[in-house]
């Protein structure tokens, strides 16, 4: 007769084949940007497969409590403020205490989110205990520097990234072009991630008139919309100035920002008649989206651009310029249009041409709909755990496969594993 524990693990042996993976960054839900938006994401489709997860953070400001899951392990470490970015904090050397951390209970695979010098440690501590680690790369800080006044460090920080990435044994970026871009600049294992987009969030469903007559917006009046954080990498100042040109040849036109950041003050006195909605989120940020017309995105730093393929979701006109998800994403004259990147004048004269033509505003609406409508964000968690099991089969330590059905043992008791539950400690 089988005793309880034998009945417990015979139970749970579908599962042996799950992954322990350890997740490093410097940003995480229920933080506000496209990593974290990003992550939370990959993390959530890793739990829903039976993974589970041990994410290394810095504690943030004003800490708040994360939507806690069973097989989610979260571990803080000390943080300090980022430069330019004080809502969010970079991590700390932490090299020994992850070595420790990690020899007491080995993760399967590390992956390495953001490049600070948690990120750094990380990727020392994995390979010092020869676990295999990948990495993320989510943001062009090389492109970045011009916009703060540190265009001297441009050419040590690209070395830098370099190195960190190349340390690890793939590194995952979200368009083609990146993948080209980043190995012709000697970046080595690079593989394609791409992004996905909550189909089940955003939608034109959600245009609300009671939103848009608190805009003081008419049901026939044209709104452009520009959702991210206001800042100067983003140029958003480029916008306003598209908004003028549009206004001078449709009067009725509005203009509507969804987010914050340090340029807040100064476009609010540059432009006063715009109006700011702030941080928005879930159902509430769908529907500014989709009570919008018109979505323009002058981004030149961006690796990928959420907000491109959510706007399209909802239903929007976008006008961008032909870099990182706009040139995966839109079909120029379709259902978008795209300007050649850095060429202002031209943007300008696309949101003008557009603004005044209803009658292509309706069809790139109906087209931005179909073009992302098999993004979602299930088939990319599914990409990211293809991508690890390549790594640990080329590491010498095989996953589960389909064909053989052999489970792949990470050491970790079944019985342990299925007690696992939301934690949260101090690194």
């Amino acid at each position: 007769m089988k005793n309880s524990d034998d009945l417990l693990i015979e139970s749970f042996a579908p599962q042996l084949s799950s992954l322990r993976v350890t997740v490093v960054t410097e940003t995480f839900p229920p933080e506000v940007n496209g990593v974290a938006m990003t992550l939370g994401w990959l993390v959530n489709g890793m739990l829903k497969k039976g993974h589970s997860v041990q994410v290394v953070r810095p504690r943030q400001s004003r800490e708040q409590a994360g939507v806690q899951q069973d097989g989610l392990d979260e571990v803080l470490s000390k943080g300090v403020p980022l430069p330019s970015y004080g809502e969010l904090r970079f991590g700390m050397p932490s090299k020994n205490r992850l070595l420790k951390l990690w020899a007491e209970r080995r993760p399967d695979i590390v992956h390495v989110v953001t490049e600070g010098p948690l990120g750094w440690s990380a990727v020392a501590a994995a390979r010092k205990l020869q676990l295999p680690v990948t990495s993320s790369f989510h943001t062009n800080f090389h492109s970045y520097s011009q916009h703060y006044g540190i265009g001297l460090l441009k050419t040590p920080i690209e070395s830098y990234l370099r190195k960190l990435h190349n340390r690890t044994q793939a590194t995952m970026v979200p368009t083609r072009s990146m993948m080209k871009d980043l190995t012709a600049r000697g970046y080595e294992n690079v593989t394609l991630l791409s992004r996905g987009v909550a189909l089940e969030q955003f939608g034109p469903q959600h245009r609300s008139e009671a939103l848009r007559s608190q805009w003081g917006v008419k049901a026939d009046e044209p709104v452009i919309l520009l959702v991210g954080r206001l800042a100067k990498e983003k140029n958003v100042g480029l916008v306003v100035a598209a908004f003028r040109a549009i206004k001078a040849r449709v009067p009725d036109v509005r203009l509507v920002f969804v987010g914050d950041g340090p340029l807040r003050k100064g476009l609010a006195e540059a432009c006063p008649e715009a109006i700011f909605a702030g941080v928005q989120k879930g159902q509430d940020l769908a529907a500014h989206y989709a009570s919008a017309d018109l979505f323009l995105f002058p981004s030149m730093t961006e690796t990928y651009g959420n907000v491109v393929p959510e706007a399209m979701a909802s239903g929007l006109a976008v006008v961008s310029y032909d870099c990182a998800a706009a040139l995966e994403l839109i079909e120029d004259g379709v259902n978008g249009l795209l300007v050649p990147t850095g060429d202002d004048v031209a943007f300008v004269n696309a949101c003008v041409q557009l603004a005044t033509d209803s009658v292509r505003v309706t069809a790139f609406r109906a087209s931005a709909i179909k073009a992302v409508a098999d993004r979602s964000w299930d088939a990319v968690s599914d990409t990211f755990l293809q991508t690890l099991r390549s790594v640990l089969e080329r590491h010498g330590r095989p996953f589960a496969s389909a064909a053989t059905g052999k489970p792949y043992d990470s050491g970790v008791p079944a019985k342990e594993r299925l007690a696992h539950s939301h934690a949260r400690s101090e690194l």
